[in-house]
């Protein structure tokens, strides 16, 4: 694994001991969840045959779409008999609308006079909004043409989840 970071970048200098220690960090405090974390397996590690069997690769095609959707719908699913799932769902509306207004106000503000993002506590309720704001970053992150939007894209996402 060192090597492979090493490779990717080799403008950090990291020793293998604190690559390990930063992997068992984000083991162990469950920042990502089982579908995510396969997700960035796959990514990081590309699969070393290339001639790989259909069978091989199916499996996988066929489980993370599973995974991902149970992760991603359970709050946005909308149920007429059930009034807290459509409080979620107006919830998740009144988010976007949020971040929308926050992206566009990023674009405007030169970047030296943007403030600074306060630290993020590590708690359940910013794990939620993150986990709900995920989904939403993907459409935009998509179609970011450079880095400059990408850039303002994740500060505006960022910055209503470390006011709020």
């Amino acid at each position: 694994m060192h090597r492979l970071f090493a490779e990717l970048e080799p403008s950090l200098i990291v020793t293998e001991q604190n690559l390990a220690d930063r992997v068992r960090y984000i083991l162990r405090s469950n920042i990502f969840d089982v579908a995510e974390l396969e997700r960035l397996r796959r990514e990081a590690v590309p699969s070393s045959d290339e001639n790989a069997t259909a069978e091989d690769a199916a499996p996988q095609m066929v489980e993370q779409p599973a995974n991902v959707d149970a992760a991603v719908n359970t709050s946005v699913v909308v149920d007429s008999n059930d009034d807290g799932t459509v409080a979620q769902e107006l919830e998740l509306e009144h988010m976007r609308s949020i971040l929308e207004e926050a992206i566009v106000e990023t674009r405007s503000t030169p970047l030296e006079n943007r403030p600074r993002l306060p630290r993020i506590a590590l708690s359940k309720r910013n794990r939620t909004v993150v986990r709900a704001l995920n989904p939403m970053l993907v459409t935009y992150l998509e179609a970011s043409r450079d880095l400059c939007e990408t850039d303002s894209i994740l500060f505006g996402a960022a910055w209503p989840s470390a006011v709020s």
